[in-house]
This record gives structure tokens, C-alpha cells and sequence, in this order.
């Protein structure tokens, strides 16, 4: 039977960010419903097409081919929706930015050096969003992030703030039965958790010296604070800033498997769509953020 009428919009968001996590629980989150709601609007979606768009398997879900071919369409259709609802408000536009930065960063580095930017530029309302997730400027209503790896986003803009001490730590079970690693090549054999580029392990052991390490392998964590309860939870050894995991090493559940380390190029950056960059209220934040990094 050929369904003619609209499927439900809401089930066609919780079918793109499912598609794009391959995660009912990482779509929930991200639309802040409950995982049995994504899944309810993903069973109605399905039975609204007659297909079945999704293959359950253990502890996740695969895209069938139908939804491998559903999925690109859909994704233009919310990216030109955000594209002409910017456009729309452009004639509105007011002094607002916003800026999407983790929770470690706007705590640690960027709360304490706002007073400044704020003094130079009072026409600027600043808006922070605390959040690990990657942004999508197509569909998010961001202006602009600072996000923590190697600097490398097609399409993106991207200036290097500020690198941090990153050290290696593991939950004292995992310590206990793999045993204190006496030098840092022993790491490369320990199962390990990683950020979402899967590049952080392999820059820390370059920095030792150590260059065959082999392909990344273990869970990898667009958030670091998902990474760190994983870590703290003994799925393997992280690397995290020290100032992030230095409560969790003198309380006991975390242990340091090595010295904390500068890593240049693994730090945070601003990034921000190329085509705005010509944006004055985003090249007053670029200018402000660079300077305060080298103050």
C-alpha cells in the first residue's frame, strides 16, 4: 500500500540522528526524549513505509539498505529546512552568537577570561552551550565551537587555542590485573578507550618516542566526559586532560599509568563554517579567544 500522507515529522528527526549515531540511546539524548520514545517513533516510521529501516543486532542497531537509501534525502531535507529558517532570520539578526564549547573547557579555561571579552565587546550577547557532542552547523543553531583534537574539519575553519597536559589513566581494577606499566610501550598492548578522531592514543605514543602502536582499537567518545566514565568504569586506559581527571586520581578511582605530557598539535580549537567567516561578531570572538590564549 503507497502511503501518501506526510510521515510524522518527529519520527523522521529521531530516524536521521538514529541513522547518524547508529544509537537509539545517542539519539535520545540528543533530541531529549527517552530511548523507548526514539524507539516507538522509529516502529512508527517503519510501519508508516511498510520497511523496515533498522536491523536490531546486540546492544545496537544497523541501517537495513532501505534505510541507507531513506537517509540521504532526509538529511538534505532538515539541512534545507535549518539553511532557509537562517536565512529567514537573517533580517532579524541581533547581537546574539553562540558558542558551543565541552564542559571542561568553558569551566577550566573560558568562564574565568569572559569578563574581558564582555568589556571589549558589550553589543555581543554570548550564548554557551556546554556539550561534547560534535556540532552540525547545517542543523544546529550554533555559530561557532571549541572542540579538543587535531584540528583537522573538512569544510571548517579552525584555529589552535590552547593545548592542555593529556595523561594516560586507568581504573585501579584494570591496574591490579594488567599490573603498573613501567614504560609507555607496554600501553600500546592495554585495552584503551578513545576520543572520536581515534587519534589522541597514537600523537601520545608518537611523543614517547614509540611510532608502531598499530590500529586503534576499543570504543571511541565524541564527549570527554563519556569517555572518562568509561575509563572510570575499567573498559580501558584514556587519555585525558590532567586537570579534568585530577579529583578522580586523588579520591582513588583513577590511576595515573604515566606523566602528564603537552601534546601541541592534540588541543583545543575554535572552529566555525567557512562561510562565515567574514562575520563580524564571529571574527571579534576569533580575535578575542587567540588573543586571551597567548596572555
Amino acid at each position: 500500500m503507497i502511503h501518501r500522507k506526510f510521515p510524522p515529522l518527529n519520527a523522521l528527526r529521531a530516524f536521521e540522528s538514529a541513522a547518524r549515531h547508529l544509537s537509539v540511546k545517542l539519539a535520545a539524548q540528543e533530541l531529549c526524549v527517552t530511548p523507548g520514545a526514539v524507539s516507538q517513533m522509529l516502529r512508527n516510521l517503519e510501519d508508516h513505509l511498510g520497511v523496515k529501516l533498522f536491523e536490531r543486532v546486540n546492544r545496537g542497531i544497523l541501517l537495513t539498505q532501505a534505510g541507507r537509501d531513506y537517509l540521504p534525502p532526509i538529511r538534505n531535507a532538515f539541512r534545507q529546512i535549518a539553511d532557509a529558517s537562517r536565512r529567514v532570520a537573517v533580517a532579524a539578526d541581533t547581537g546574539n552568537l553562540t558558542l558551543s564549547v565541552t564542559p571542561f573547557f568553558a569551566s577550566a579555561w573560558l568562564v574565568p577570561r569572559l569578563k574581558s571579552f564582555q568589556e571589549a565587546h558589550p553589543g555581543i550577547d554570548l550564548q554557551i552551550l556546554t556539550s561534547g557532542a560534535l556540532v552540525d552547523f547545517s542543523r544546529d543553531s550554533v555559530d561557532l565551537a571549541v572542540r579538543h583534537g587535531v584540528g583537522r574539519y573538512p569544510g571548517l575553519r579552525s584555529y589552535r587555542v590552547v593545548s592542555v597536559e593529556m595523561v594516560p589513566v586507568a581504573a585501579p581494577p584494570l591496574v591490579e590485573r594488567l599490573g603498573t606499566p613501567a614504560q609507555s610501550e607496554e600501553l600500546t598492548r592495554w585495552p584503551q578507550v578513545h576520543d572520536v578522531d581515534r587519534k589522541g592514543w597514537s600523537l601520545w605514543f608518537q611523543a614517547q618516542g614509540i611510532n608502531e602502536v598499530g590500529v586503534p582499537r576499543g570504543p571511541s567518545f565524541d564527549d570527554s566526559g563519556l569517555l572518562l566514565s568509561a575509563v572510570v568504569a575499567g573498559q580501558g586506559a584514556g587519555l585525558l586532560p590532567a586537570a579534568m581527571v585530577a579529583r578522580d586520581v586523588a579520591e582513588g578511582r583513577l590511576v595515573m599509568l604515566a606523566k602528564p605530557t603537552h601534546m601541541e598539535t592534540f588541543a583545543y580549537y575554535l572552529v566555525y563554517p567557512e562561510a562565515k567567516h567574514d562575520n563580524p561578531k564571529i571574527s571579534a570572538f576569533r580575535d578575542w579567544i587567540l588573543g586571551a590564549a597567548t596572555t
